[in-house]
């Protein structure tokens, strides 16, 4: 396990390898900023003018993400362009993690900011920038994650410290929802999730220490510890997409809980030995 970006993010999430730069991509939701990464070039950092919580690249060029005012395009240079917010009504939410389908579908889920109500929302972006509301009445949204094949969708309600799967058609019709993992307190909290070339789920363990493998049918199969007590969220990268990459949150630690943790908010990395699968861009 290697630190590679000691970036020190309040509350860093989204991490996405982008295939046509070679390049990872990830925010600070809190700060605002947008970190990228290459095996290369190391570390840039990128101010932004608004708070977003994920960003993909798009196939028409640029990037769409999500922030706390609603779905967002941006071009090359990072510039913020504001293209829709399904919840205007509801000044109380914000978006938070967000991923693209196999078949090139934007999909992110809306949170209360308090993480208190159970307001939020999980929406469907097709290419023509038609949204749609899948599933609803989440407290802290995470994922989602597909499977191989597409046809399986994770999506996490981390509060609750659930992960549910869904059927995914190839119209983007997310049905028969189960719980699929149910978590204690003693395990940390479901966050950000990724599938590997073997069809098996990794997530981040928000207060857990650690990221964890499991398989198609729900059985862990790993777990990895970490040097940091909050990572968020988990990605496949690389020239080889043999690598995973993990951030992380410094959020609401003490002073003496930096001290034991001084990577805290960082960027993580290791070979697990498993590689990862080309993640799609936005097809808009």
């Amino acid at each position: 396990m290697e630190c590679l970006a000691d970036v020190r993010a309040i509350l860093g999430e989204g991490p996405c390898w982008s295939v046509r730069d070679q390049r990872l991509l990830w925010v600070d939701i809190n700060a605002p900023e947008l970190f990228e990464w290459t095996e290369t070039n190391g570390l840039s950092r990128h101010p932004l003018t608004e708070k977003i919580c994920s960003i993909v690249p798009r196939d028409s060029g640029g990037f769409i993400g999500a922030g706390h005012n609603g779905v967002l395009a941006f071009d090359d240079a990072y510039q913020i362009k504001h293209l829709f917010n399904p919840e205007a009504h509801l000044p109380e939410n914000r978006f938070n993690d967000g991923k693209v389908d196999r078949a090139g579908r934007f999909w992110a889920g809306t949170m209360d900011h308090a993480e208190q109500a159970s307001n939020g929302t999980l929406y469907r972006i097709d290419p023509d920038l038609g949204c749609t509301a899948i599933d609803t009445g989440y407290r802290v949204t995470n994922g989602p994650a597909f499977s191989v094949d597409g046809r399986i969708m994770y999506h996490t309600d981390s509060a609750l410290q659930r992960v549910y799967a869904f059927i995914l058609d190839s119209k983007g019709n997310a049905t028969h929802r189960k719980l699929f993992l149910q978590f204690k307190h003693e395990d940390g909290y479901p966050d950000g999730m990724t599938v590997d070339a073997e069809n098996c789920l990794w997530i981040a363990f928000w207060d857990g220490w650690c990221i964890r493998r499991f398989s198609p049918d729900g059985e862990m199969l790993l777990e990895v510890p970490m040097p940091v007590q909050r990572p968020t969220s988990v990605a496949f990268g690389g020239t080889d997409m043999d690598r995973i990459f993990i951030s992380s949150a410094s959020r609401d630690l003490t002073a003496e809980e930096r001290c034991g943790q001084p990577d805290a908010g960082g960027l993580f990395s290791f070979k697990p030995g498993v590689r990862g699968i080309a993640e799609m861009p936005f097809a808009g």
